[in-house]
């Protein structure tokens, strides 16, 4: 399988996995089907349409190939017959959530390193391409972007998933293993993080 193909996949994957989370916020919020389908595509096609809009590539992918808005309108699907839907704990997003952050994490770092990106340009814009589309879904839903939010662990994850991505393609071993094994890396870290309520220090430190 060609890194091109396997990038694709990841692509597509994560895009069903970020519309999930975003349909099941919609269910969360109460909105009707078209909301569902805004959040959905918000959160599926969002970091992929910033990451384009950054790399100047043209047309967005998620505008320019109509496959991408197949994941999209699958996840809407699935949440609204109920094949997909919240466990009693609440979860259920948080989980689809996290699996498309570690995908979007490598996969955005292999195209901005394809783009000719420099090592840390690559990290940063893999990382941006992991949390945009989230980030866009909790604004318009008007959510705290899980990035923001104390009570978790979620770009640190998504730095070390890109990072790790960057540093395998300088060395020359990124291929479509290691791309899963980053990727599930990144995702056991994230649902951890959720289990322990592991949480990154506070942006100042509190007096005794």
């Amino acid at each position: 399988m060609s890194m091109t193909t396997v990038v694709l996949v990841l692509e597509l994957v994560g895009t069903f996995a970020f519309a999930v989370s975003g349909a099941l916020l919609a269910v969360r919020k109460g909105f009707d089907l078209v909301g569902s389908l805004l959040l959905a595509s918000l959160a599926g096609l969002g970091g992929g349409v910033i990451r384009d809009l950054v790399l100047n590539t043209g047309v967005p992918n998620a505008f320019a190939a109509p496959q991408y808005l197949v994941p999209v309108a699958l996840a809407v699907l699935a949440v609204f017959v109920r094949l997909i839907h919240e466990d009693r704990l609440r979860r259920t997003l948080l989980v689809f959530d996290a699996l498309g952050l570690s995908l979007f994490c490598v996969m955005g770092a292999s195209i901005a390193n394809e783009a000719g990106l420099n090592p840390i340009a690559t990290v940063l814009l893999g990382v941006t391409t992991a949390v945009g589309g989230g980030a866009l879904r909790d604004v318009v839903a008007n959510e705290v972007p899980q990035i923001f939010n104390p009570h978790g662990v979620y770009a640190a994850p998504a730095f070390l998933g890109a990072g790790a991505t960057a540093l395998l393609l300088e060395v020359g071993l990124f291929n479509a293993v290691s791309a899963v094994a980053v990727a599930m890396l990144v995702l056991t870290l994230r649902l951890l993080a959720l289990r322990y309520r592991w949480r990154i220090p506070l942006a100042v430190l509190k007096r005794g």
